[in-house]
């Protein structure tokens, strides 16, 4: 909610500065989201005298025009405006000054031929309405040479966020009766406007709805003479972000701005009979204000007349009888409606307004006579005209709540010590009746206060107005000596591997655990799915049984908005039903890699997707960081159904601990998630990881490097062609792991020399001595080894 500080001030006595007043609202729970100040857009601009103005002698829609400024020699200024004439005040921006309405700085320049120092400005081009078929004209007493800003009256803006059970300061003043109950100045009594009365009210009124509309006021004025709103009404509206459109629907704006109490005007012209509040027939349309055609149905609460609705009840008037500027006879309506029913007309119709916002948090049911009063006297006194008398349809909520409360209360929930008489003036300052004469007191909420259910509620005014920053920081007790860990060896593990795949350039997403019942199938590999009875949707049905899913929806939804590449992992859970119905849970780190692994370039040529050897490095790197023995994995197939069965692979401690998947996905997998590939992943098993065995593996060690130099060797192998050469390198790391220290794959051959279903891999193995230098005996036996463990395989060593 917007409004300048001169608004504030026409409800609060207060000189308190701007900075001050913003403090104190934030301190009692009325959030300031925002302070502008229109006279800094308005640097630069001065108000001007055209001194004389002539025909531009190469234009003939332009004028040369000689301008004082009050200071020093006339300014020459060129101006299209048709108004702009000798004699006339209008406002200057000088050379330097900026544009409020689109950012241009203006400049000395020569428009065809003529020099021109700065802009005659327009009302749109300083955003101070939409008027620009000319130049601003000023009244005779504008004072030459003053900053237009100081002249205009150009006042702060305070943006304030309103929590919904608040609607009591949905309306300037009530956000001064606050700031005036936290000292910040005097609340000034709300003026009504004097105006007469006479005549009954021509248009009969009736509630047909009273769940809906329990009470429904109005009255008619006739002679009304529409048209623009003065400067001061103008000022207030723009500085709540509203436009400015006629004074009879600026009236209704102001008075639900100011008071938080919303109304509406008719043009009596356009209406047929009685006006009623009623419940909408089933299919009925109404064209709104905002230009759309709404259709209605019986749970819906509507004005109408005989012809038709009128209104979509407290959320948007309706087209067909809204004012113009040749409306002369109008009816008012000001009314109560039910706010469950007006919130849930607004999220059907998908409709929002000013009005709805109000009323769906519950306006001040006491200001309905008050209200039209107000809007009346302002009409009268603006646009003249003659009031009828008040006609009242049923009656708004009366009964008010009373709460018991023990101002002792404020010190045992609020942790503050507020002495009595200061809870009754602060309660008392915000409108609560307070007896004090009885014990416990019996307090008394006003009726536009909703939010106060009981003494907690009473007890977080008090303390919001006394001061919430007086509330002593205690720290809770703690008892002595140092706290056990209490991360579990899990938590541990799946940090560390959080932290080891965001070291590794991935990027953390968290998914949903819920899938849709097909997609959790694509993964359940014959498991029993977790299907919820109740689910939030029929979208989010199914447990997920594995991470993947959730990755590949958040990769297809970056790639839909132009990501090239993506790196995503997650840590989480899987979830599978056991046979007799309780859940399993699986802790588990999945890997998503999609689109480019290195973009197109001159040195790469086309962009490099990711492939299996992608995935597989990131599943061993991580299984390192989780304390897997990555050199005792073997890589064996049977990845899934969900995995190309030739660019994907498990790793397993033996044949049945398997430890991860990875690889790349198949294409009907990608087809099933909407996915462009290639894309591939990886899935770790974290419960399947063994526990370190002793907590002596934990422990600091000191690093000594060997004192001598290690020895490499390169062997090269005939093995048969379908062999894994993961499980030569096995093998041969394995052979003498005493002095063998690493070995690594350096060359595969397939070709002329190799015999036919054959393959050459060659391996270089890293051999590290103790004590002393090897000799050649030594390196003999170590090679007979290497070669004796190799042969196990049907590998032979190549000459």
């Amino acid at each position: 909610m917007k409004f300048s500080l001169t608004w504030l001030k026409d409800h609060l006595e207060t000189e308190a500065t701007v900075a001050e007043l913003a403090a104190a609202m934030n301190r009692i729970g009325l959030e300031v989201e925002g302070i502008e100040d229109p006279a800094e857009r308005l640097a630069g601009f001065t108000v001007a005298k055209v001194l004389t103005a002539a025909k531009h002698p190469d234009a003939d829609k332009l004028q040369v025009l000689t301008v004082d400024t009050g200071a020093g020699d006339p300014l020459q200024v060129v101006c299209g405006a048709p108004n702009a004439r000798a004699g006339m005040l209008g406002v200057l921006g000088q050379p330097g000054a900026v544009v409020p309405s689109n950012g241009m700085e203006l400049r000395k320049s020569a428009i065809r031929g003529v020099e021109s120092n700065g802009m005659m400005c327009s009302v749109r081009e300083l955003e101070l309405g939409d008027e620009h078929d000319g130049i601003i004209e000023l009244s005779d007493d504008a004072p030459v040479g003053a900053n237009f800003a100081d002249y205009h009256g150009a006042s702060p803006v305070f943006d304030v966020a309103i929590t919904p059970n608040r609607p009591d300061c949905m309306g300037v003043y009530g956000i001064a009766r606050d700031l005036a109950a936290a000292g910040m100045g005097t609340l000034k009594p709300i003026a009504m406007p004097e105006f007469a009365a006479s005549g009954a009210c021509p248009v009969a009124i009736r509630t047909d709805d009273p769940e809906g509309c329990p009470a429904f006021y109005g009255r008619v004025i006739k002679g009304v003479s529409n048209g623009a709103s003065p400067d001061w009404l103008q000022q207030r509206l723009t500085s709540a972000g509203q436009r400015p459109i006629s004074l009879l629907v600026d009236l209704t704006n102001y008075v639900m701005l100011a008071y938080g109490r919303p109304a509406h005007a008719y043009d009596l012209s356009k209406l047929t009979g009685a006006v009623a509040a009623r419940r909408a027939k089933n299919g009925e349309k109404v064209l709104a204000l905002n230009e759309k055609t709404y259709t209605l149905d019986d749970s819906m609460t509507v004005i109408a007349d005989d012809a038709g609705v009128h209104d979509i009840a407290g959320i948007m008037g309706g087209e067909d009888s809204g004012c113009s500027d040749g409306t002369t006879d109008v009816l008012l309506e000001i009314a109560y409606f039910d706010p469950d029913r007006i919130g849930a007309t607004g999220r059907k119709l998908g409709l929002s307004s000013d009005a709805r916002t109000r009323f769906e948090r519950g306006v001040d049911p006491e200001f309905l006579d008050d209200g039209l009063d107000l809007l009346t006297g302002l009409i009268v006194e603006l646009a003249g005209g003659e009031a009828s008398e008040t006609v009242r349809a049923g009656a708004a909520p009366s009964k008010p709540k009373i709460v018991s409360f023990d101002p002792a209360l404020t010190e045992r929930l609020g942790g503050i010590s507020v002495e009595p008489a200061e809870q009754q003036r602060i309660l008392e300052s915000l409108d609560f009746a307070v007896d004090s004469g009885s014990s416990p007191w019996s307090v008394t909420a006003p009726l536009r206060r909703h939010d106060i259910e009981g003494p907690a509620d009473l007890v977080e005014e008090v303390v919001r107005i006394f001061g919430i920053d007086d509330v002593e920081s205690v720290a809770l007790p703690r008892v002595d000596g140092v706290a056990l860990p209490t991360a579990s060896a899990e938590q541990k593990l799946e940090r560390r591997v959080r932290r080891a795949a965001a070291g590794r350039g991935l990027n953390e997403a968290v998914t949903w655990a819920f899938l849709p019942v097909p997609e959790a199938e694509q993964f359940a590999d014959g498991a029993k799915l977790w299907v919820l009875d109740n689910p939030i949707s029929e979208d989010m049905k199914a447990m997920r049984p594995s991470m993947i899913p959730g990755l590949l929806a958040a990769a297809k939804r970056n790639m839909d908005r132009g990501a090239s590449s993506l790196r995503l992992f997650e840590v989480g859970r899987r979830y599978f039903r056991n046979t007799d119905g309780s859940s399993n849970e699986k802790p588990t780190l999945g890997v998503v890699l999609a689109g480019e692994k290195q973009p197109r370039g001159w040195a790469t040529g086309k962009a490099v997707p990711f492939d299996a050897y992608d995935a597989k490095a990131e599943a061993i790197a991580l299984l390192s960081e989780a304390g897997a023995p990555v050199e005792k994995l073997q890589v064996m197939g049977e990845a899934g159904e969900q995995f190309h069965p030739g660019q994907s692979a498990t790793l397993r401690l033996g044949p049945k601990n398997v430890l991860a998947r990875f690889g790349a996905l198949h294409p009907k997998t990608l087809e099933a998630f909407d996915v462009d590939g290639p894309v591939v992943a990886v899935e770790i098993f974290l419960d399947a990881i063994p526990g370190k065995k002793g907590a002596a593996s934990f422990a600091r060690t000191t690093y000594a490097p060997p004192p001598l130099q290690p020895v490499m060797r390169d062997f090269a192998f005939l093995v048969p062609a379908d062999l894994p050469a993961g499980d030569l390198l096995r093998v041969v790391k394995g052979a003498d792991k005493a002095n063998i220290i690493d070995a690594r794959i350096f060359d595969e051959f397939r070709g002329q020399g190799v015999a036919e279903g054959k393959k050459s891999i060659a391996l270089e193995v890293t051999l590290q001595p103790g004590e002393k230098s090897y000799t050649e005996d030594d390196l003999k036996a170590i090679s007979d080894k290497v070669v004796a463990g190799a042969t196990k395989l049907g590998a032979e060593l190549r000459g």
